[in-house]
């Protein structure tokens, strides 16, 4: 298993990519904001980005703002000689996301709830999970999307699928958890295994794995604290700029 300094790393190197700064910049001074130039470097995590693009991300020290040049112009007005609580409430920001890492040096694996049959499950296999009602948030069902479900852990009961932890290939070295379990089977443990039992095999793999929620949805948040998950990088979840830029592309 890699180590902490090594996984952290990999995702810092992998957010300078995708957010045109250097490794250094995302470290820069506390509550310091970097403006840059969004651009599609090669390696960028291939999520859609639309004319106009902003995004906004800090790891705790400085803030780093990625965007269109409009879109930056409009930032640098509303941001310049604000604090970080003033920053990350500009009135375009509609909504935090927080991505957790796991803590390598104090994870544990979950022991599974009782009553239920587990198995994981890769390429081909996946399919056979696709579609199900109530879970369909777990998996990425549509095929020309450019980022993939390529691994899955399922919880039966009684043969009935009831819970599913994904894993999408963002980018060769950070797959993405999400995880669904039905409302009737919730409360008993099977989320908090479900992402431990995922986020080992990901390991194992030579890969990070990364659980991102909104800020407001606080039962998510909890299963990442128990497994062992702590809040590494904040950045914007939604922005609307139809107050501010000109045009009607926006």
């Amino acid at each position: 298993m890699m180590t902490q300094t090594e996984m952290l790393h990999i995702v810092q190197t992998q957010l300078a990519i995708d957010l045109n700064c250097t490794v250094d910049e995302l470290n820069g001074e506390k509550d310091s904001v970097i403006f840059v130039d969004a651009k599609e470097n090669p390696g960028r995590r291939p999520y859609p980005r639309k004319e106009r693009y902003f995004e906004i991300l800090s790891m705790g020290k400085s803030i780093v703002v990625s965007a269109t040049p409009e879109r930056l112009e409009i930032a640098k007005a509303h941001m310049h000689g604000k604090d970080r609580d003033a920053i990350f409430s500009s009135p375009f920001i509609r909504g935090l996301y927080l991505h957790f890492l796991p803590g390598l040096e104090r994870i544990k694996p979950v022991s599974p709830p009782a009553g239920f049959s587990y198995e994981v499950a890769e390429k081909n296999e996946i399919a056979n999970f696709m579609g199900i009602k109530g879970l369909e948030n777990a998996i990425i069902s549509d095929a020309n999307l450019p980022i993939q479900t390529v691994l899955v852990v399922v919880a039966k009961q009684n043969g009935k699928v009831v819970g599913l932890a994904g894993a999408c290939n963002a980018c060769a070295k950070m797959w993405q958890i999400g995880i669904e379990v039905l409302p009737e089977y919730r409360h008993l443990g099977l989320a908090s295994y479900l992402v431990s039992s995922l986020t080992f095999e990901i390991l194992n793999r030579g890969c990070v794995p990364t659980y991102d929620v909104i800020s407001s949805h606080i039962a998510s948040q909890r299963v990442a604290y128990r497994v062992g998950y702590y809040p590494a990088f904040v950045t914007d979840w939604r922005v609307d700029f139809k107050d501010f830029e000109t045009g009607a592309n926006r």
